[in-house]
């Protein structure tokens, strides 16, 4: 559990609730159901059409990874590399058949490498996979990108109808109010969605995607000097360079 996401999620629901129940004593003056119905059911169906099906409900899935932390630890790979290095060095490339790798990609560059696949061949394909990732995963981003733009939007348009419900009915003093609570909270709503959820939400998910491709770029930087034939050694010092000075002193010290 990606414990930022968690309880900054909290600490803003929290924030809210506590303000708006201090100024009016209750949720209950916030809470209203045609201003519901056009911000979530407006902004839900106006989504939907932005991208097909698939990515659509696919897109719910991945907000869930929000709270979950990147497992693939740089690291753990780099050492696994020089050790994978050291071992294709001093028995050759067929020794790493069925070696443990530290995830599926990994796995797949170094059964590339066992099956005779040269350095071309093996950096094309890796790479075809991670450009393939990252159209997936900018799918799913544009599809939240759309959560944030439509809900003010929506929250905008529930506003118009709002005023001109009001408009329509000044002669009657006891439609003034609800029609004016339907103006603001949509505007409300709409916001509070917007950059409450979905702008974090989207913002956690491309730091994620930006991490899986560092890494995956890694192992193909790492498979690459493999296939050559580096030293275990020069290959530590080339991956250790991306992580951070401590990581490194304590790389090098093992």
């Amino acid at each position: 559990m990606d414990l930022a996401s968690l309880i900054g999620m909290l600490g803003a629901l929290g924030m809210i609730a506590g303000t708006m129940i201090s100024s009016a004593g209750s949720l209950g003056p916030f809470i209203d159901v045609p201003s519901t119905l056009i911000v979530i059911g407006g902004t839900f169906f106006a989504v939907m059409w932005t991208a097909p099906l698939p990515v659509f409900l696919g897109h719910f899935g991945a907000m869930a990874k929000c709270f979950l932390p990147p497992v693939k630890k740089l690291d753990v790979m780099i050492v696994r590399m020089v050790e994978l290095a050291g071992i294709a060095r001093k028995d050759g490339m067929m020794a790493l058949e069925g070696q443990e790798c530290t995830d599926k990609f990994f796995e797949k560059g170094l059964q590339l490498l066992v099956d005779g696949a040269d350095e071309p061949k093996l950096v094309k394909q890796l790479n075809a996979e991670i450009a393939a990732m990252k159209i997936r995963h900018e799918q799913i981003h544009g599809v939240l990108g759309a959560w944030v733009d439509i809900a003010p939007a929506m929250g905008m348009i529930g506003t118009l109808i709002g005023l001109v419900v009001m408009l329509g009915n000044m002669s009657d003093p006891k439609a003034i109010g609800p029609a004016m609570a339907v103006a603001l909270l949509t505007t409300l709503y709409g916001a509070f969605f917007a950059n409450v959820f979905f702008g974090p939400i989207k913002t956690k998910l491309e730091g994620y995607t930006s991490y899986e491709i560092n890494y995956r770029n890694l192992v193909v930087e790492g498979l690459r000097n493999i296939a050559r034939g580096e030293s275990p050694r020069n290959i530590q010092d080339v991956l250790a360079s991306n992580l951070p000075a401590k990581q490194q002193e304590t790389l090098a010290a093992a």
